[in-house]
């Protein structure tokens, strides 16, 4: 066992007004499997090139240990998968390669076979096994479940289980109760590390929450009377000096020289007072916290006689003359709201676009409601470009309404400038997020929505979702998600 001590950790990138941390001290024990959150462009990639040491930095980090960081850059994917574990960990063994991976459940087959011919959740598996055979370094683990469906990702947990000595990024709680054994949070005033799984976490930042919520709003009448009086001192601070010029005595040099002795004494004691006013006041502000409440978004929904919006009977995607999965029957009514599960590359996202109105092959009956208006969030966010203003208006959505729900979902004004482009993935995906809610739809159709967005954002979108009732088909690989809000599973089968 060693240490990573961090002290007095400060970081802002160059021409930014606020630190990203500032003052931040705590310890990591290496044996320590942590789970890393905090809401997007909170800082979490960056305390990773901190601790990498990309970024110069004020105060220190020391440790003893190497860091590996995930995902590892692949220059050439054209390379079998075995040279690509290889040069990463060139003292491994054969067989030790092929004990691991069995633990992630995969086929040794897959080491034979070009990296960029393997599916997502394979390529995950071939970096972080070569990874975790390079013994005695510590890894920090950036967002290794997007896009891998529930099955590879219950594989990963069982293999992070029997591990240590990491820090991983997921935003899927589910994932993080079964893998982490402590908490490391960037919140909004600073970084705390706690014992436990999110789920434990979450129940004491809760608490914490509610009572720094009745703290703040004592502090908050506390502040408010200390301003009150604050105003009444100046008040008559300002009265005692004018009474020197405003005298009723006969003018005498020694009545006018008593009245200004004691108006000097009275504004003296005036000011003093003041001071201790202002830093009283001063005091107990800089005790308010900044609690990261989930502020309510909203989607309204349009109403449509028509039911049911959607009939599949025997229904079958084809690619190339061939049926990619088993027949499917299903209808969606209004008010369902229906996940499609299944493995990658099953065919998921295709039954949304087909859906969508693409021109797809298919076996058997399927029938659409006529003039739905849907609202659409696509899986990449790979042409999302110009500003935030440019977007809400080709898009055709209120400008002031998206930004309020980009707002609530953690970004900051100073974000709503930027060229959607430099924007992080998670930001992004909120972006496309908030396009939908702002619409008004009969049916609303989410690919992989919750790619990249932070916990929190998800809780929000949870909570929205079953306050509002909307019409919704998506697809989506986080289990805690699926169990709150669908009402209907389309389970797909190969």
């Amino acid at each position: 066992m060693s240490l990573i001590n961090v002290n007095n950790l400060s970081f802002a990138y160059e021409g930014a007004l606020d630190n990203v941390f500032e003052n931040a001290s705590f310890h990591i024990d290496t044996n320590w499997k942590l789970g890393l959150i905090g809401r997007n462009g909170k800082g979490k990639t960056t305390f990773f090139k901190l601790l990498l040491g990309q970024y110069s930095h004020q105060g220190t980090i020391s440790k003893n240990v190497e860091f590996d960081y995930f995902p590892f850059e692949v220059k050439n994917k054209e390379k079998m998968a075995i040279e690509i574990v290889n040069k990463i960990t060139p003292n491994a063994e054969d067989w030790e390669i092929i004990k691991e991976l069995s633990l992630l459940h995969a086929e040794s087959e897959i080491l034979y076979q070009n990296f960029n011919l393997l599916s997502g959740g394979e390529q995950v598996k071939i970096l972080l096994i070569s990874l975790f055979l390079k013994n005695d370094h510590f890894l920090l683990i950036d967002e290794p479940t997007n896009h891998l469906d529930i099955d590879t990702k219950n594989h990963l947990a069982e293999y992070l289980k029997k591990k240590k000595g990491f820090i991983i990024v997921s935003h899927d709680r589910n994932f993080l109760d079964q893998v982490v054994d402590h908490i490391i949070a960037i919140n909004n005033t600073n970084i705390e590390i706690q014992k436990g799984n999110f789920t434990s976490w979450q129940e004491n930042k809760n608490a914490q929450d509610n009572f720094e919520l009745t703290q703040n709003e004592k502090l908050k009448k506390d502040i408010n009377r200390l301003e009150i009086a604050s105003k009444k001192t100046a008040n008559w601070s300002d009265k005692v000096e004018k009474s020197k010029y405003n005298t009723t005595n006969s003018g005498s040099s020694i009545d006018r020289g008593y009245v200004g002795h004691m108006s000097a004494k009275m504004m003296k004691k005036s000011k003093v007072m003041e001071k201790r006013i202002e830093k009283a006041i001063e005091e107990k502000s800089s005790l308010l916290k900044n609690i990261d409440r989930n502020d309510s978004l909203k989607i309204i929904p349009l109403e449509t006689r028509q039911n049911p919006l959607i009939i599949a009977d025997n229904f079958q995607i084809k690619y190339d003359n061939k049926p990619i999965f088993k027949p499917t029957s299903f209808e969606i009514k209004n008010g369902d709201r229906v996940a499609i599960i299944g493995k990658n590359g099953i065919g998921k996202s295709s039954i949304l676009k087909f859906i969508l109105g693409n021109q797809i092959e298919y076996n058997g009956n399927f029938k659409i409601a006529n003039g739905l208006k849907i609202s659409y969030v696509s899986q990449t966010t790979e042409n999302l470009k110009g500003n935030l203003k440019q977007f809400a208006k080709n898009q055709k959505v209120d400008e002031s309404i998206f930004k309020a729900m980009l707002s609530k979902m953690g970004i900051s004004n100073s974000e709503f400038d930027k060229n959607i482009s430099q924007m992080s993935e998670g930001q992004k995906k909120k972006v496309l997020i908030a396009k939908s809610i702002s619409e008004s739809a009969n049916l609303y159709i989410w690919d992989e929505p919750l790619n990249y967005i932070d916990i929190l954002t998800r809780i929000q979108m949870e909570e929205t979702i079953l306050k509002y009732n909307p019409t919704i088909i998506f697809v989506e690989h986080d289990e805690t998600f699926v169990k709150n809000v669908a009402t209907k599973i389309l389970s797909i089968e190969k």
